[in-house]
């Protein structure tokens, strides 16, 4: 039985609410106003068997509610056609029935109200001047004629009403489409707040694991050179393989405590604390601390300040995180040699400070993703370190932004306002 019941449940499924509450509503009303108006005694040359017209004209109204459940996506032309039969059986009922004496004509009245709750104002107030129409021709084919003025009170009492109707279903759908609206957004809403609790607790979780990493690498990173001193110590051929192998594990530890601690600055970034300083003495430090690693690698280190740079109110510490991650990334761009400059210049209300490379530049594919967070091109890479360099910008209220140069290599750009508002 279930198994017979799922197609149909599925057919109505299909249906809006309007138009399920719109058959049932339009077929009680004429129903219910034929079977009522039935009451009244009709002269002997109009009797009509009024018992059989009310069964027939049921079971019109159930098989449209029928047609509209097999064919849902065929509704508003079904109602349309429906509409049209409707008009036309209340006209030959009213002809049938005395013309401009039958009380027939009554039902034009649920008839057009209660199409203009589906269709709206414009589709009630043509129906109203149909109606109007209908009973004039009625009146006019069995007399007494009513009167043009008789017509036109008619359509007016048709038309008037289902014209509010009409108005007020639409506003109403209005409000409940805005509702349903409000409603999905709220569910899309209450999902991602859900995703994003899990996402935090993982979060938590990973910084957990590589806090508590810590410890361990630093123990593995002790005892592989401890291992190492015993080798260099000892001669042979299996000693030489044995410190390559312990250099090789020293390499990948060393890559793991940068990743880890490149982690925690991110996920822990500190509260700056912002003190006037020199961002042209800032750039020259750098650079010094830089210039040894450079030379180290056969490439030529530049500095260039603008006197014009004001004394600004930095962190100095996070600034120059930021700019050394730059500087980093810079000289592992020179593989092949070139020069890095460092420069800073005042440009109007603001100060640039730009990191320039000679290299091959950035492809537009990875440009994209610069600063997505994890993303990386170096093997030994962990994808943090422009992240964070930009969140450190952001919290001085800047912007950093790259570029390729025309002759080649690529330049990062940090540009911060000289007068910094701090909440």
């Amino acid at each position: 039985m279930t198994a017979e019941r799922k197609p149909w449940h599925a057919i109505f499924r299909l249906l809006e609410r309007d138009e399920r509450v719109f058959a049932v509503l339009l077929a009680v009303a004429m129903v219910g106003g034929l079977a009522t108006l039935g009451l009244v005694p009709l002269r002997p040359r109009q009797r009509i068997d009024l018992f059989a017209l009310v069964v027939w004209f049921a079971l019109y109204k159930l098989g449209i509610f029928a047609l509209v459940t097999v064919q849902p996506r065929a509704t508003r032309a079904i109602f349309l056609g429906a509409l049209a039969i409707d008009l036309l059986l209340v006209f030959v009922l009213v002809l049938l029935t005395g013309g401009g004496e039958s009380l027939f004509y009554l039902l034009f009245f649920p008839l057009v109200s209660v199409n203009a709750y589906y269709f709206g104002p414009w589709i009630a107030f043509v129906t109203a001047l149909a109606a109007g129409g209908l009973m004039a021709a009625a009146a006019s084919l069995a007399p007494p004629w009513i009167g043009w003025t008789g017509v036109t009170l008619l359509v007016v009492l048709f038309g008037l009403p289902a014209v509010i109707v009409g108005i007020v279903a639409d506003r109403e759908r209005r409000a409940r489409g805005e509702v349903e609206g409000l409603l999905s957004r709220l569910q899309a809403a209450q999902q991602e707040l859900l995703v994003s609790e899990r996402m935090a607790t993982v979060g938590r979780l990973s910084l957990k694991v590589a806090h508590e990493v810590r410890n361990p690498i630093s123990a593995i990173e002790l005892n592989a050179e401890m291992l190492g001193d015993i080798v260099r110590g000892r001669t042979g051929t299996d000693m030489v393989e044995a410190g390559g192998l312990v250099t090789a594990i020293r390499d990948q530890v060393n890559t793991l405590d940068a990743l880890t601690e490149e982690y925690l600055a991110f996920a822990r970034f500190p509260q700056a604390h912002f003190e006037e300083e020199s961002l042209n003495q800032l750039v020259e430090e750098l650079a010094a601390f830089v210039r040894p690693v450079a030379d180290r690698q056969g490439l030529s280190m530049h500095v260039e300040t603008d006197p014009a740079v004001p004394m600004m109110e930095i962190d100095r510490a996070l600034l120059r995180q930021a700019i050394l991650n730059l500087v980093k990334n810079g000289l592992e761009a020179l593989s092949r040699g070139g020069a890095l400059t460092i420069s800073s210049r005042a440009v109007g209300d603001a100060v640039e400070i730009a990191v320039t490379d000679t290299g091959p530049g950035i492809s537009p594919d990875v440009g994209d993703r610069l600063f997505e967070q994890f993303f990386t091109t170096k093997p030994q890479g962990t994808g943090l370190g422009l992240s964070i360099s930009r969140q450190i910008i952001e919290e001085h209220r800047g912007e950093l932004r790259w570029a390729n140069r025309p002759g080649g290599g690529a330049v990062f750009t940090i540009r911060l306002p000289v007068k910094v508002a701090h909440a």
